[in-house]
């Protein structure tokens, strides 16, 4: 239980975050901006100082991914991997943690979280995940927890004076279930102890699986999105390619369940998720694609989301992944899915995801 004197401390920052997030309910068409595991295009992700950057640049939410540990603590990782985000790898006293494990449904072998306690994962140092990004701060930050990260961003939110809101993703529902660490009901138990369990609170829930997203809707009124992916695009049609893992989610592969991501973005799919979602959340290209260098735009996708009382966001904005087609012009990409209607991106670049939706903002009231 939260002691009564820090509930006190938190109390006026949570009541200007919830003012915040009832006001962008009420104005959806400003699209939110989200720290894509903070400011990876600068620093190494889910580190402290990467969402004090985001945040800096002006982010409106911050996204820790949560992952478990051995001992059961939720931390924050893309994956429940860490050979390419850490030093694991260099570190001998950890050699023999290498597993071959099934993540959804494929074999990989790798340094997983599961099999270290949380001190052990406190010893491990982050680095930069693309191996053409900035690597100067690698070695420097810790791995952190899903707590140090909601406090930081009510730290903040406090400081300046606006909402900094936390979006976490539950990685690999299924995975950690079978490994007896499940992460919602701790997920949900952090949130409520930093105060953050009403529809208005500035966080949203988002998870690629389904069953865990309906559970979790019977257990809290906090905001829930629907993440939908996608594996590549026809290059002469713009048409979406599923392969798995990324064609379904992995829940329906372990319940024998027919269908597959295009029957979640058709109408009768958006009416389904609105059933237990408030966002739903599609990779850029079901909604943005090139055919033969040109434009394919699928506007019914968030229209009909819409309809059925959804926001769409999508994700993830990446200034050095642009398509040719943008001639290296990131905020065009920008415009092209706000010009759809999208209500939020997910972007490695805060900075340049805040430049181009107050662009864009502006461009609309002239």
């Amino acid at each position: 239980m939260m002691h009564l004197n820090r509930r006190r401390l938190l109390g006026a920052g949570l009541a200007t975050m919830a003012a915040a997030t009832v006001a962008y309910a009420a104005s959806p068409k400003r699209p939110l901006i989200v720290g894509h595991r903070g400011a990876p295009g600068y620093l190494p992700e889910h580190t402290i100082p990467g969402y004090e950057l985001a945040i800096k640049m002006g982010a409106d939410f911050i996204e820790p991914d949560v992952v478990s540990t051995s001992d059961g603590h939720l931390i924050v990782r893309h994956e429940p991997l860490l050979s390419v985000t850490t030093d694991v790898v260099d570190r001998p006293e950890f050699a023999d943690r290498k597993r071959t494990r099934t993540l959804d449904g494929i074999e990989t072998t790798d340094f997983f979280t599961c099999d270290f306690t949380l001190a052990e994962i406190k010893r491990l140092r982050a680095r930069q995940a693309f191996e053409d990004r900035d690597h100067s701060h690698d070695g420097l930050y810790q791995v952190q927890t899903l707590q140090e990260v909601i406090d930081l961003a009510q730290a903040k939110s406090r400081e300046t004076g606006r909402a900094i809101g936390v979006y976490p993703e539950v990685k690999h529902s299924t995975f950690h279930q079978q490994l007896g660490l499940p992460i919602e009901d701790r997920l949900l138990d952090t949130l409520n102890r930093a105060g953050l369990d009403k529809a208005s609170s500035p966080v949203i829930i988002q998870s690629f699986e389904t069953t865990n997203l309906k559970y979790l809707r019977g257990k809290t009124k906090v905001r829930l999105m629907q993440l939908i992916d996608g594996s590549d695009t026809d290059p002469d049609t713009g048409a979406m390619i599923l392969k798995p893992p990324s064609d379904k989610p992995y829940d329906w592969v372990v319940a024998g369940r027919a269908g597959d991501n295009l029957d979640q973005l058709s109408p009768a799919g958006l009416k389904a998720i609105a059933a237990y979602a408030d966002i739903v959340a599609p990779w850029k290209r079901h909604l943005i694609s090139f055919a033969k260098g040109q434009l394919v735009r699928r506007k019914d996708i968030v229209d009909n989301a819409h309809a059925c009382g959804l926001q769409v966001h999508s994700w993830t904005m990446r200034n050095d992944r642009l398509d040719p087609y943008y001639k290296n012009n990131a905020q065009a990409e920008y415009f092209d899915l706000f010009d759809l209607g999208v209500d939020g991106l997910f972007t490695d670049f805060a900075d340049a995801g805040v430049r181009a939706r107050d662009a864009w903002m502006g461009a609309r009231k002239g």
